[in-house]
């Protein structure tokens, strides 16, 4: 069983930066791979990025370049660092876990059905 807790959303102006941290408890952080997802409003969740347990990264195209995830096992904890923030990347945030590695350049962890555990989510708005 692993818990996850996100922080750090809140209101941003468009063109600026803002840091989501999500927090695990509970066995082997890492040897899950961890993923952020969103929900823009009237929208369906869409994949954001996501980190392997055995190491590499994947972003999606709407977000590669502006966006980095990374994550630290020593303190069960994953980042998202997002930069040149866009109106269209408002959304509820959420960090998940998946019990699989990263595989075939990251796509296999595009998918939320991968994914075991799920944290509450964290607002993000951008304003324009």
């Amino acid at each position: 069983q692993v818990q996850l807790v996100e922080s750090g959303g809140g209101l941003v102006q468009a063109g600026g930066s803002l840091g989501l941290s999500c927090a695990a408890s509970g066995r082997a952080f890492s040897s899950y791979s961890m993923g952020w997802f969103r929900l823009p409003p009237g929208k369906e969740r869409e994949f954001v990025a996501a980190t392997g347990w055995n190491g590499g990264s994947t972003y999606s195209d709407s977000v590669k370049g502006r966006f980095t995830i990374s994550r630290d096992n020593a303190k069960n904890t994953v980042s998202l660092q997002m930069n040149s923030l866009k109106p269209e990347d408002t959304a509820v945030y959420y960090c998940a876990a998946a019990p699989v590695p990263l595989t075939a350049l990251g796509y296999n962890l595009w998918t939320s059905d991968k994914y075991h555990y799920w944290g509450q989510g964290t607002q993000v708005t951008v304003s324009s």
